[in-house]
């Protein structure tokens, strides 16, 4: 997973901010402009639209330019390699849990083998 450890800091950057993590879900039911996007925040245009820069920059959407509007859109394959982290740790806690059960279930064993 190393070779993907800059693209991790990237998009776990993007969504560790609230609204980003918004306009990722929103962006989820399909593509939509910016001033759409923004709408529901109460800010400034130019404060959302560094949210929008640090979700481009780490690839999660791409914006497309049709005439005077900005059109954002989910880019899934950003997501690939936090699903690939994600797997990686999930296998590896996995493992730590059914090795703690089967100690568990051996001393459980024993007690009942002493007990006797």
């Amino acid at each position: 997973m190393a070779q993907y450890a800059d693209r991790l800091d990237e998009v776990f950057h993007a969504l560790s901010d609230p609204t980003r993590r918004a306009v990722v879900h929103r962006l989820g039911a399909g593509p939509a402009s910016v001033g759409e996007l923004a709408e529901p925040f109460g800010m400034a245009l130019t404060s959302f639209l560094k949210h929008i820069r640090v979700l481009e920059t780490s690839g999660c959407i791409r914006t497309v330019k049709r005439g005077r509007v900005r059109e954002c859109v989910l880019e899934p394959h950003a997501f690939a390699a936090v699903d690939g982290w994600l797997a990686e740790e999930r296998a590896v806690w996995e493992a730590r849990t059914d090795r703690l059960e089967r100690f568990v279930l051996s001393e459980t064993d024993d007690e009942r083998e002493g007990g006797s």
